[in-house]
């Protein structure tokens, strides 16, 4: 999968706006840990989940966040669509 770009503040609105348990059904879907999907929104706990190609710049917005891999993003988005929600 291509990368993308967000901006920080967008990245913890999809983030935030994801109905209970989503976390664990990308990691379902994904076969992958519950942390390492966490630590792709955000988190830092590499010692039980993997880092996925993020990369943090400082600037407006909260700064910017690039992916590698957009799968993740991708699948959150594809949740909140089917739950109606707006982020």
């Amino acid at each position: 999968m291509e990368g993308a770009t967000i901006t920080f503040n967008e990245l913890r609105r999809i983030k935030d706006a994801l109905p209970d348990g989503s976390t664990h059904r990308i990691a379902e879907l994904l076969n992958t840990s519950v942390d390492t999907i966490r630590n792709y929104f955000g988190g830092n706990d590499f010692e039980h989940g993997k880092s996925i190609g993020v990369h943090y710049e400082q600037g407006p917005d909260g700064g910017i966040v690039s992916y590698d891999d957009v799968t993740i993003l991708n699948l959150a988005k594809k949740i909140l669509k089917e739950n109606n929600i707006k982020w």
